[in-house]
This record gives structure tokens, C-alpha cells and sequence, in this order.
């Protein structure tokens, strides 16, 4: 297999309502990895997937918009990364196709988001939802990526993705397309309600209370911690003691995460404290983090031209990559005047 750049590549479905599930589980990641020095790094509203499901065109406009102003305003740097909207990179949905010529059925059907999406109600379904696993594989591989930040919820498809580049690349007899690594770490990659700690944090969740919103203000993000579910024991001293205890692990998580420290370190620091005294420092951190975050994103969605303009410059930076990419697949595959 050849070297390939050092690329990271994630996409973010602009479908409104950035929680603090995708701060923590992506976003701060994304930073961080763009920070490092070591990739190239390329973020993505992936909007040709939000409409697999039903979408009002004027609130996918404004869910992309303040999905690109959530990026910038938790550190993702335009000059640094390419930020893009995917249906502006065509490139994406002609891979689409060419993937979805490599992958089988059996691949699809046995993909569990499929399953839980659809439910008992498949045939009624888009071909969309069904096949954007193969969708998932050109984002990812239009740019040659090497390594994706993905939550647990996800790595089956990027399995899928590896399986399609390894299928491809042994269909054609080349070494074309990297099998991408996933980046699965940190102590809150999966954020769980704060009225549940078996559920996932959720901007679909009808109570609101249930999640912290990036749009929050520093009153409502404190109120929300200080009302977070919880059982009366105190916090242990060890994780093992947070095993059957999911919302006193999910809070744990959750400071660990803002902190940049881990959960055991957490533990140390706290233990025995009853939630009445870890409740409001945690609200005092996540308000400390995320209430800047809320400031800016209000800051850049009142200029929505702006945003405009910094996601066509991204997409012309990210078609200079896709764009050799799809021709040179077009010739492996043997299209005429690829």
C-alpha cells in the first residue's frame, strides 16, 4: 500500500440543534486534531445525507449555516481545515455511485442504523437511507482520507468503508484507496441525556432538559447540570463503583471531557462528594467552556453571507483534492474520457 498524506475527515449531519453530545463525541476532537500538526483535516456538513430522511429546504439552509458557525465557534480554524457543505463538492455523490457498484446488498442490510432507522417500516424508506453507507465511503475516500474521529455509533460504517476501499482496490488490481483508521477516544466520544443515563443526548429528545444545546446561555447550561438526573449515593472512589450507575457515570464522563483530564482523575478529585456539592462545579466548568461557544455561534449566524462565502472558499479548496481523486477512479474503472 502506498503512503498516503497523514488526512482526517469527518462529517457532521446539518440537521439543527448542535448539542454538547456533539461537542464532546466530535467537535472538540476535530479540534484537537486539527491542532495537532500531524494531519491535514477536512470537516463536513453532510447535507446530500440529512435528506435521506424528509428535510423543510428553509430549515436545511439554516441548520447548515449555524452547523458551519458550531464549528468555527468551538475552534474548527477555516485556514487551518477545510469546511465545507458536501452537495457543493459533486465529487462526493459520483464516488456515491461508484461505491454503491462495489458494495453488496448484504453489506447494507446487516448495517444496525439502517435497522434502527427504518424499523418496521423499510419499505417505506429511501434507497437513500439504505445505501448512504456507501455515500459515508466517498466522503471519506474522495479525499484519500487515512483516519476518521467516529463515535461508537458510526464505526460500523466506517468498517464498511474499509471493506469497500479493500474490495475496490482488489477488484481492480491496485492500491488506490487507504484502508482509513478509525479514531474512537476521550472520555465522553458517547453523551448520554442528562434524564437517562441509558440514552444517547439527543436534539430529537422531547424534553429539552435532557440535553445541552450549544445555543444555550450560561443561565440555562448551569440550571440543566444542576437538575441533571442522579442517584443519592455519593460519588466513589474508584470507577468500578460507578458500574449500574449510569447517570452519575455519564456526569463523571461528561467533566472529564470539559476538563481534558480523565475519569479517573475525576474520581480522585471527588470522591465522596455527594452530587449536591459535584453538580455545581461541573456547572460552573461547562459554563466556563461552552457559554463562549453560544456567544460566537450567535455572533456568526447573524452574518449569514459570511458564512456563505467561507463555505464556498472550503468547497473550492476541497474540490482541488476530490477533483484528480474521482478522475483517476474514473480511469481505474475504465470510463471513457475520464
Amino acid at each position: 500500500m502506498p503512503d498516503f498524506t497523514p488526512r482526517v475527515f469527518s462529517g457532521i449531519q446539518p440537521s439543527g440543534g448542535l448539542t454538547l453530545g456533539n461537542y464532546l463525541g466530535a467537535m472538540k476532537r476535530f479540534v484537537d486534531m486539527q491542532n495537532d500538526g500531524a494531519y491535514e483535516t477536512i470537516y463536513c456538513m453532510v447535507d446530500l445525507h440529512a435528506i435521506t430522511t424528509w428535510q423543510d429546504p428553509a430549515k436545511l439552509v439554516a441548520a447548515t449555516r449555524e452547523l458551519c458557525a458550531g464549528f468555527i465557534a468551538t475552534g474548527i480554524d477555516p485556514e487551518k481545515s477545510i469546511l465545507f457543505n458536501q452537495s457543493q463538492v459533486a465529487e462526493h455523490a459520483q464516488l456515491g455511485w461508484i461505491f454503491s457498484c462495489v458494495a453488496r446488498m448484504g453489506w447494507m442490510q446487516r448495517m444496525t442504523q439502517w435497522k434502527d432507522k427504518a424499523g418496521k417500516n423499510a419499505q417505506n424508506a429511501s434507497l437513500g437511507l439504505f445505501g448512504y453507507p456507501a455515500l459515508m465511503a466517498a466522503d471519506i475516500l474522495i479525499y484519500h482520507a487515512t483516519h476518521v474521529p467516529v463515535g461508537e455509533d458510526q464505526k460500523q460504517h466506517l468498517e464498511l468503508t474499509r471493506d469497500i476501499a479493500i474490495k475496490f482496490n482488489n477488484d481492480y488490481g491496485v492500491e488506490f484507496f487507504p484502508v482509513t483508521e478509525p479514531v474512537i477516544e476521550g472520555a465522553a466520544t458517547r453523551v448520554m441525556s442528562l434524564r437517562d443515563g441509558s440514552k444517547k443526548m439527543s436534539k430529537s429528545d422531547p424534553s429539552d432538559a435532557s440535553r445541552i444545546n450549544l445555543t444555550d446561555d450560561a443561565d440555562a447550561i448551569a440550571q440543566k447540570i444542576r437538575k441533571a438526573r442522579t442517584d443519592p449515593k455519593p460519588l466513589p472512589s474508584d470507577l468500578e463503583g460507578l458500574e449500574d450507575r449510569p447517570e452519575a457515570r455519564n456526569l463523571v464522563n461528561i467533566y472529564a471531557a470539559l476538563a481534558d483530564t480523565s475519569p479517573e482523575a475525576v474520581i480522585r478529585d471527588h470522591a465522596g462528594q455527594q452530587f449536591s456539592t459535584f453538580k455545581p462545579s461541573l456547572a460552573d466548568l461547562a459554563v466556563a467552556k461552552l457559554a463562549p461557544i453560544s456567544t460566537e455561534m450567535q455572533r456568526l449566524t447573524a452574518d449569514p453571507a459570511e458564512i456563505d462565502r467561507l463555505l464556498a472558499r472550503g468547497a473550492q479548496r476541497a474540490r482541488a483534492l476530490a477533483e484528480p481523486v474521482l478522475k483517476r477512479t474514473y480511469e481505474i474503472v475504465g470510463m471513457v474520457g475520464a
